[in-house]
């Protein structure tokens, strides 16, 4: 019932800004939370940061204070600005988002390739 695009990942050198977009589109009227996870090759993916309905946001420890989450006023795209970059940052994006109703329903994008050269 949701869909989930990513756009925004490419290449950069460490110590540079990269900014991804996720546009959700069907019944997105049930959305709570959205974040963004990452994944390398060989390692489990992992939560970068999320952001509730109500604009909390929570982040991992490796990405505070050089990433930031936001969600437009329709909360029906999260944004993932990424500073200060570094070469374990990279991987690829998954863009998440949580569907309540009687139970949570997860749902994710394709990813984006974001690759970090040192």
């Amino acid at each position: 019932q949701v869909q989930l695009v990513e756009s925004g990942g490419g290449l950069v050198q460490a110590g540079g800004s990269l900014r991804l977009s996720c546009a959700a589109s069907g019944s997105i009227s049930g959305i709570n939370v959205m974040g963004w996870y990452r994944q390398a090759p060989g390692k489990q993916r992992e939560l970068v940061a999320f952001i509730t309905s109500g604009g909390g946001t929570n982040y991992a420890d490796s990405v505070k204070g050089r990433f930031t989450i936001s969600r437009d006023n329709a909360k029906n795209t999260v944004n993932l600005q990424m500073n200060s970059l570094k070469t374990e940052d990279t991987g690829v994006y998954y863009c998440n988002a949580d569907v309540q109703h009687s139970v949570i329903t997860r749902y994710w994008g394709q990813g984006t390739q974001v690759t970090v050269s040192s």
